[in-house]
């Protein structure tokens, strides 16, 4: 439904139009009406009516000046119709170089405004869809350069891209903010637009689904910025039904400092997420609490022990490990932290593995509950302990069907491939493994080495050219994959017993 405004200084014209115009026949509800131009100004701010029907004839502020003030003021100012009598004609037709789309003589007739309304009515939908296709439009490509910068990739051409792109100052001052549940925006019409000013307003989804703002910060002081994110919680809250999270990272500067700042609200994301809170949440604060953290990640003797596969230690590196957690007294909060790394460092694995770790998370879960829920060392023990023990059995399980997945690929590349130039090292850097350990998978599975295979697969289908056709041995040595002819010849003798031109002859014979 769209917004219309009413401003008049006589209580019986806004009763009128308010009441004896089917405002709902058109598309419109009332959403205010002001008495003067001051009144209006503020509610048509505040408001954000499409459309503007306004008295020209006001004290302190007449609707002409109304009028150019927001044009001035608002990025993307209502329609105007200007209420004028007879005797300030002439005041209309000045409006109507003013951004005025028309104007009403007094006294109203209602078939003459409900004219009105159903030309303006088709303009201002047609304009809000070619606006949303254009916004819609310009976030794509926000959103493709604010990626490249996060996972990045930086450069002199992408620097000035993005300036002009997002129209920054070669030293503007930058934050991010991460914001979850992400339905909680349409990145495509936002609504923290009323909050902060549009053209200072940068969107984007990260690879992960999480939305983003780029904010333009220089204009806004620490305590300000405070209450719009917080009044940004709350609406949105309110609106989605469900807690939400913002993560604010600190002030950067300049284009470069995309990454950074992305980075800084993700770590705060991370770690709230784990530990399930909800609220806003800023990084100067987690950098403050971790300065009163050890630092050493206490869980990576853990760690060598899961991926060892060496399950017999596994409880009392545990145990020695919460040991220290109380003699050092860490806090739950700072345990429970580290406890939410360790977990996302093992799915991680797991994931790049090709397994599914919240298969192993959600029986986890089920035996202990959630992480954030742990508020003892002994429970968060245990959970540790049944999460290492589990990773431990199922990277192990893993491992073993990626080596046999692996091994599995490389011959059916080399049995496809074999005609042309194939070396270890190329298949080893293709197929993401080590080269002296992707040979010895290769003579475990085939019961011979890699170059043996290779030779052994050439000359079968050497033997089977020379029974098929009248091609040259030369010839025939390229086409199987050996550049030198006498090496050919060599394999060939060393493999089936007699040169290539003798199995020529004896088949031929046959």
């Amino acid at each position: 439904m769209l917004k219309v405004l009413i401003v008049d200084d006589e209580p019986w014209v806004l009763e009128g139009l308010r009441t004896m115009i089917e405002w709902e026949k058109y598309g419109f509800e009332v959403c205010a009406e002001a008495h003067n131009g001051s009144e209006a100004l503020r509610l048509i701010q505040e408001y954000k009516p499409e459309l503007v029907l306004t008295d020209i004839n006001m004290p302190v502020i007449n609707g002409l000046e109304l009028i150019a003030k927001l044009n001035e003021v608002m990025t993307k100012p209502p329609k105007f119709v200007v209420l004028t009598g007879y005797d300030d004609f002439k005041y209309a037709r000045t409006a109507l170089q003013q951004r005025v789309n028309d104007y009403l003589l007094k006294p109203i007739d209602d078939e003459e405004i409900e004219s009105l309304l159903s030309r303006i009515t088709p303009m201002i939908q047609n304009e809000i869809a070619s606006n949303e296709e254009l916004d819609k439009k310009q976030f794509f490509v926000v959103n493709n350069i604010v990626n490249r910068l996060i996972q990045g990739e930086y450069n002199e051409n992408l620097e000035l891209l993005t300036q002009s792109t997002l129209k920054l100052q070669a030293n503007a001052e930058l934050m991010c903010i991460l914001i979850e549940p992400a339905t909680s925006l349409n990145p495509f019409l936002p609504r923290t637009v009323d909050y902060f000013p549009q053209e200072s307003t940068h969107f984007f989804q990260d690879r992960s689904g999480r939305t983003g703002i780029i904010l333009e910060s220089a204009y806004i002081g620490n305590e300000s910025l405070d209450a719009i994110v917080n009044q940004i919680r709350s609406d949105f809250a309110e609106q989605s039904h469900e807690p939400v999270l913002l993560a604010i990272s600190t002030r950067g500067v300049g284009v470069c400092s995309i990454r950074e700042i992305y980075m800084q609200a993700l770590d705060v994301w991370k770690r709230k997420t784990h530990q399930q809170k909800k609220g806003v949440f800023y990084y100067c604060e987690l950098r403050a609490l971790k300065k009163n953290e050890h630092h050493e990640d206490h869980f990576k003797l853990l760690l060598d022990k899961v991926l060892a596969n060496d399950i017999e230690q596994i409880q009392p590196c545990v145990k020695e490990t919460f040991a220290f957690f109380v003699e050092n007294l860490l806090t739950i909060e700072i345990v429970q932290a580290q406890v939410a790394h360790l977990e996302l460092t093992i799915c991680t694995l797991i994931a790049q593995m090709n397994g599914t770790p919240d298969t192993m998370m959600i029986k986890i879960q089920q035996e202990y509950g959630n992480l954030g829920g742990l508020n003892d060392y002994f429970a968060l023990s245990r959970y540790v302990q049944s999460l290492s023990m589990l990773a431990t059995v199922y990277l192990s399980e893993l491992e073993q069907q990626n080596e046999q997945n692996t091994i599995y690929k490389v011959i059916q590349y080399v049995n496809r491939e074999f005609r042309n130039k194939l070396k270890l090292q190329d298949l080893a850097r293709q197929f993401h493994i080590n080269s002296t350990y992707l040979g010895q998978l290769f003579r475990k599975q085939t019961g011979q080495g890699f170059s043996e295979y290779l030779n052994a697969k050439r000359i079968e289908e050497a033997k089977s050219l020379l029974k098929r056709t009248q091609l040259k041995i030369s010839d025939i040595a390229v086409q199987v994959g050996f550049s030198n002819t006498d090496y050919f010849i060599d394999k060939f003798k060393l493999i089936v017993g007699v040169v290539p031109s003798v199995y020529k002859n004896e088949n031929k014979n046959q």
